[in-house]
């Protein structure tokens, strides 16, 4: 059955025109006959009467059924006249059509995205609320879309043929083999329109533009506020929850935060980076003891400690205020630390 450009259109206006007194109780969509109302609400409920004698899957329609059966039978009866698809259902012709005539009827009311099809829009609105329903059951690694857990779990399970050149490491697919070459040619082929800076990915040039536009699509579902990265967000739901996964080895206190258990863990240690002769506190953090002191004091080098990549040479100096209040604040350049990041850089690769 051929479909025609114009005919889709046509059909598609009149369906347009149609009205739709119908509304479900449960979601938005509107019908124009009761019985379609009536065969919507089932796919809200699990009720699936229509039972596939081929397989084991169940339809709530007697169409939905006829549809299927189409698969095991091989038969696509509705073919694209713009095109060589054909397709088994004309729901999904339908569909299809739109990737002809660029239609997008399904708008997100958070923001100013369209999709073609109700199922993008539903994954898409798993980004405002920062859903994973796909869990991996490898790892505590989830998803968006079942396609991503699949290829995921290729990372547990399949082979990795595509070996890097330059280094030991192997890769499941050939498109992360080449983002991985990138770091050692160090090119980033995808750059901001609005600034000077460039990518390895186009995804972490995604989330960069963020910044130029204040789009923040994650919101959590337990308060008002809204983030632009989705790590930000999985890191602000433990505040509602009181979660702390970081726990310390050496005493019984748990962070929030990974960054906080490194700080912590240096507690443990013989010396401490810096101590404000005023009152003869000590600070890991420069920024701590930036904040406790008023004026320019009296502070003193106290070593070095070797946690993590915080390794600071003992030889140079890492900070110092000289004793005349008038001489200016030194920073050694040769200084290591940990990247302290305000709420919304936890977590954030681009940012480390």
């Amino acid at each position: 059955m051929d479909v025609t450009l114009e005919q889709f259109l046509v059909k598609h206006e009149v369906l347009q025109d149609v009205e739709k007194p119908y509304q479900c109780s449960q979601c938005d969509m509107t019908f124009s006959r009761s019985s379609r109302l009536k065969c919507h609400i089932m796919t809200h409920t699990t009720e699936n009467p229509y039972k596939c004698n081929k397989c084991d899957l169940s339809f709530p329609k007697s169409s939905n059924l006829k549809c299927h059966l189409r698969t095991h039978a091989g038969e696509k009866p509705y073919h694209c006249s713009l095109c060589n698809k054909v397709f088994s259902a004309d729901s999904n012709l339908i569909k299809h059509m739109r990737t002809h005539t660029g239609e997008r009827p399904f708008q997100c009311r958070q923001c100013d995205k369209a999709y073609s099809s109700n199922k993008r829009l539903n994954i898409h609105m798993r980004t405002h609320a920062g859903e994973k329903p796909y869990q991996c059951t490898h790892c505590d690694k989830s998803y968006k879309q079942n396609t991503q857990l699949i290829s995921h779990i290729k990372t547990h399970i399949a082979k990795k043929p595509f070996q890097c050149t330059q280094c030991d490491k192997f890769f499941s697919q050939s498109c992360n083999l080449i983002i991985h070459l990138r770091t050692h040619t160090g090119e980033r082929p995808y750059h901001c329109s609005q600034c000077d800076k460039a990518y390895s990915q186009h995804s972490h040039l995604r989330t960069h533009m963020r910044h130029h536009t204040g789009e923040k699509p994650y919101q959590c579902s337990q308060c008002n506020k809204v983030f632009s990265r989705s790590g930000h967000l999985k890191s602000h739901l433990k505040t509602h929850t009181e979660e702390k996964p970081y726990q310390c080895h050496q005493c019984d206190k748990a962070f929030r935060w990974n960054n906080q258990l490194l700080n912590h863990l240096k507690t443990h240690t013989e010396d401490n980076y810096y101590q404000y002769t005023q009152c003869n506190t000590t600070f890991i953090e420069t920024e701590c003891l930036q904040k406790h002191q008023r004026s320019n004091e009296n502070v003193v080098q106290l070593g070095h400690t070797d946690i993590g990549s915080n390794t600071v040479n003992s030889s140079e100096p890492i900070y110092e205020f000289k004793e005349d209040q008038n001489d200016i604040f030194i920073q050694s350049d040769s200084v290591h630390r940990e990247n302290v990041l305000d709420e919304d850089d936890a977590n954030d690769p681009l940012m480390i």
